[in-house]
């Protein structure tokens, strides 16, 4: 071989390595389901209030139609009553899911219980057997109007419950029946939302296309941690959901996600408590931009819906220290970064 033939081969390969090496280190973004979840009011949607989720680069929204149970161990599901808010009806969910499609955000139609004495619905129970049928029958009319709705409107989203884990894990039989239904009358995605701490207690997920996660992880008991300690705190939890998503070959979905803009926001994410607490809006900001860098770009992970969003667009400020992102500087960290995974 001659010296000039040796030194051209070597400049190839080491042209070669140099891209590889390149390309590695500059990850493309993933297109991923940046989504809000919307917070019903007693009005219509209308395209004004439509124009600022536009404007944090969302490209899909939750609706959440709510369903009532006066107390934990009385059977009877109220729901799509004239006494709800607008948003939350039948013709509610239907006004909104329209004009969201108009504006091209997909959609995810996403049915949760509220127990009226504030208990947790991952607890309901049924004393008798006659009650479990009862509560059974109520919850399938109340799925499966909305799966109707779903696949009528093609709704690309639909979520079968929300933080149930006691019901899915005692009544197994009941759940398949209910996929098998829906997916009889709905061709879209199908999802079921868990609390955080449950999602490697059920296996409910062979049946589904995603794997749902209410994403109130604890993350650091510190008054407000910094960048690289909020990274530290979701290590492990990357690490399960990673195991989970290769387990059952679905992607996770962050069904809801988001913090409140107070101290110690990390440490029970979950609580929504109206007591007294310093409000911390930078640690809000800071928390979410995390999550964005840590989690995003995960192959295993398909996207999520913030928690939460409001109708009107003066919501939130500097006096509020709710979950909801608006007119705040979290606002903005979710403008940036769902910018980064929208195309």
């Amino acid at each position: 071989m001659s010296k000039s033939f040796s030194f051209s081969f070597f400049i190839v390969i080491g042209s070669i390595l140099i891209l590889l090496f390149s390309c590695q280190a500059t990850k493309v973004p993933q297109k991923k389901i940046n989504g809000v979840s919307l917070v019903a009011a007693r009005d219509s949607l209308r395209e004004k209030e439509v124009n600022p989720i536009l404007a944090v680069n969302a490209n899909a929204v939750a609706l959440m139609p709510f369903a009532f149970l006066k107390t934990e161990g009385t059977p009877q599901l109220y729901f799509n009553q004239n006494r709800q808010w607008f948003g939350e009806t039948v013709a509610g969910i239907e006004q909104s899911v329209k004009l969201l499609h108009q504006k091209d955000l997909q959609v995810m139609i996403k049915p949760q219980i509220w127990l009226r004495n504030g208990s947790f619905t991952g607890d309901l129970n049924f004393e008798t057997e006659e009650n479990w049928q009862k509560f059974e029958n109520d919850y399938r009319d109340y799925i499966l109007l909305y799966a109707r709705i779903a696949a009528e409107r093609k709704v690309e989203f639909f979520c079968i419950g929300t933080e149930l884990f006691n019901f899915v894990k005692e009544r197994p039989v009941f759940w398949r029946n209910l996929v098998s239904e829906i997916r009889k009358i709905y061709s879209g995605k199908i999802v079921y939302a868990e609390n955080w701490d449950k999602i490697d207690q059920i296996d409910l997920w062979v049946e589904l296309d995603f794997i749902g996660v209410d994403a109130y992880f604890p993350i650091s008991e510190k008054i407000s941690p910094e960048e690289e300690e909020i990274a530290e705190g979701w290590e492990k939890h990357l690490n399960l959901m990673q195991k989970l998503s290769r387990k059952y070959e679905k992607q996770i979905l962050f069904t809801e996600y988001g913090y409140r803009s107070t101290d110690y926001a990390l440490k029970e994410p979950w609580n929504s408590g109206r007591e007294n607490s310093s409000k911390n809006f930078n640690l809000q900001a800071r928390a979410l931009k995390v999550l964005y860098e840590e989690v995003w770009d995960e192959n295993w992970f398909a996207g999520g819906f913030l928690w939460k969003w409001h109708q009107h667009e003066d919501s939130g400020g500097l006096e509020n220290d709710r979950f909801t992102p608006q007119n705040k500087p979290a606002e903005k960290i979710v403008q940036e970064y769902y910018g980064k995974f929208r195309n």
